[in-house]
Parts: structure tokens; sequence; C-alpha cells
């Protein structure tokens, strides 16, 4: 498959969940003139540009193939822990702290073939429900 083609999956595929919270419970922050993480370009298989409190995304397109770049960026005082799984498998764990006024970046590289093809889910975990934080997770080719 062509990597324009899998990334164009994956981003299609890409949803937004919260534990235990309704849709109408939770949302993502008001837009802020400062963004915590950039678009992560070709390389991509996923993008949460701003969301507060727990969360985490689910996509599908991962390649074995290629190392995976976990990402994740939050501010607003307090910490986040991020746990990523592939084919029910976790395969990334870290916490980062969020400073109040500017934003902490935490990161992750995972070798070829850590990330199994397919499916793979990030959970992350905020200390408050107003720590606000964004993700990307890449394959750099």
């Amino acid at each position: 498959m062509r990597r324009t083609s899998k990334t164009l999956a994956a981003m299609a595929l890409t949803t937004l969940a919260t534990s235990g919270v309704t849709a109408a419970g939770a949302g993502p922050a008001a837009a802020s003139a400062e963004v915590l993480l950039p678009h992560p370009g070709p390389d991509g298989l996923v993008w949460v540009e701003e969301w507060t409190g727990d969360g985490g995304v689910a996509s599908g397109g991962a390649w074995s193939g290629l190392p995976t770049v976990l990402t994740v960026a939050c501010e607003g005082g307090g910490t986040v822990r991020v746990t990523m799984e592939s084919q029910r498998t976790e395969v990334a764990a870290f916490s980062v702290d969020c400073p109040a006024g500017a934003a902490g970046v935490g990161s992750v590289t995972m070798e070829a073939g850590v990330v199994r093809p397919g499916s793979f889910s990030v959970r992350v975990d905020a200390s408050a429900e107003s720590v606000r934080w964004a993700l990307t997770v890449t394959q750099p080719e």
C-alpha cells in the first residue's frame, strides 16, 4: 500500500475517546493561539491537535517495517500518564510533566516491529481535567 493511502486511511479511522465520560460531558478545549504540537506531516498516523482531561485515540494503519514515534505535549499544571497498545500488548508507557504557562513534552521511539501491523491505541490519563494536551504518532521513513 502506498504511504499516502496508509496515512489517509489511518487518519480516517482516528477517533477520540474518553473513558467513562459521555461525549456531552467532555470535549476538546477551546481553540488556543498556542499549538502544543504541530501537524506531523506525511509521516503522521495520528494527530490530536488539542484535548483536555483524560482521553485517547485508536487508529489503524501502522506498519511494522518502520519505527514508531509517540509524542505528547501538555500544559496547565499536573501530569499526564501515556500508554500505547498495539494488538492488545502495551508497547510504550511514560509520564509528562505539564507545567502551568508552558508546554512539557515527552516522546518515545519504538524500533521497527514493536508496533505490529494494523490497529493501535493511545491512552492519556491527566491528573486534572484542566490539563491540555496534544499527541502525534508518526512512522518516519
